[in-house]
């Protein structure tokens, strides 16, 4: 299949995207408003460049939190929603679970009841414009500590939403072992809230053991150095704990990865673990869900059956009702079926 025709098809597959990052979504457009609006002053080409380089995973850190520095107010967040809502339609993801990343707008001076009256207001509004499913995930962070976790969760306990389901551990992997956050995931879990978090990124495959064992999560964030450990895998695969594996972004790192045809995901999809397809921050890794796919297919062989596969455990990973679930892979299955013979019908037509 060429790249042109590949893309036309995944375009019909309905499709969920369950770790990627908000302000990750941001577009070039949508910071230089920002720049604008923060300096007085239009972004030049070369402080553009910088918010955009960075040599390692602790790099992108500091960029990321760079880019939450050019919010003012939180109404500033309805432009992100904005490209999300740009950016579910060109992939056709019709269920989003996204991380949303509060401390550094809090440092700011930002009232966390004022940032989740603006996240309600643009998620219902997207859903009623596309009939598209977002919800959001708080990350508590490792980059500030464990206190700061905890302040983070007493916030978003105090000042619920619909759209806000749990939280996760996000940042800087080698910051923060697990075990500093276990009190928090457990006020989590008792409280009936989902939990997930980073592991198996930067560091080995002790460090998702840890993360299983302290935060009893539902997901781990990548966990792709699970591939060193083989009572991990065989772990993995009897429990269907869920992978959110983001190729792009770990060939980014370069940390076991370097390149896209030697990505693990292989071994870990064909050792029966529960793979998930994601991009993680697509504008800073310029990647979109569907260009995950076409590499997958492209360069480490995946049949359209696998892709196939690959996007109902999206759904099935999600934290939806087990008959939502059900009805979004009925959908894929039907969206497979319906494409694939749209394709036939035109190919015979050509011949």
């Amino acid at each position: 299949m060429t790249k042109t025709s590949f893309y036309s098809f995944l375009q019909k597959i309905p499709k969920s995207e369950i770790h990627i990052h908000f302000e990750a979504v941001v577009s070039h457009a949508s910071i230089k408003k920002l720049y604008k609006k923060r300096f007085g002053k239009p972004l030049s080409a070369h402080a553009q460049k910088s918010y955009f380089s960075y040599p390692d995973l602790n790099g992108f850190v500091q960029a990321f939190l760079k880019v939450q520095d050019l919010f003012l107010t939180p109404d500033d967040f309805s432009l992100v929603f904005d490209d999300l809502k740009t950016y579910l339609i060109k992939n056709n993801i019709v269920y989003c679970e996204a991380f949303f990343s509060p401390t550094a707008f809090i440092k700011k001076g930002f009232k966390y009841k004022d940032i989740v009256s603006v996240i309600d207001r643009n998620i219902r509004q997207i859903e009623q414009e596309t009939g598209r499913t977002v919800r959001f995930l708080i990350d508590v962070s490792r980059t500030f500590g464990a206190q700061n976790a905890q302040d983070n969760y007493r916030a978003f306990r105090e000042h619920q939403s619909p759209y806000i389901i749990g939280i996760g551990l996000g940042g800087a992997e080698q910051k923060g072992p697990p075990q500093w956050f276990e009190p928090v995931f457990k006020a989590a879990r008792e409280d009936s809230v989902h939990v997930v978090a980073h592991a198996g990124e930067d560091l080995g495959p002790q460090s998702i053991w840890d993360t299983i064992q302290f935060l009893q999560v539902e997901r781990i964030g990548h966990g792709i150095t699970a591939i060193y450990d083989k009572k991990l895998m065989d772990y993995l695969k009897s429990t269907q704990l869920p992978l959110e594996i983001c190729p792009t972004s770990n060939l980014f790192t370069k940390r076991f990865v370097t390149e896209m045809k030697k990505h693990p995901i292989r071994q870990l999809f064909n050792h029966g673990i529960l793979t998930t397809i994601n991009t993680d921050d697509p504008v800073f890794f310029k990647i979109s869900l569907t260009d995950e796919y076409w590499n997958l297919y492209r360069s480490l062989h995946f049949s359209m059956e696998e892709i196939r596969t690959l996007i109902k455990n999206g759904f099935k990973a999600t934290f939806l009702p087990d008959s939502q679930k059900e009805s979004y892979m009925a959908a894929v299955d039907a969206a497979f079926a319906e494409a694939a013979a749209a394709d036939a019908a035109a190919a015979s037509s050509e011949s």
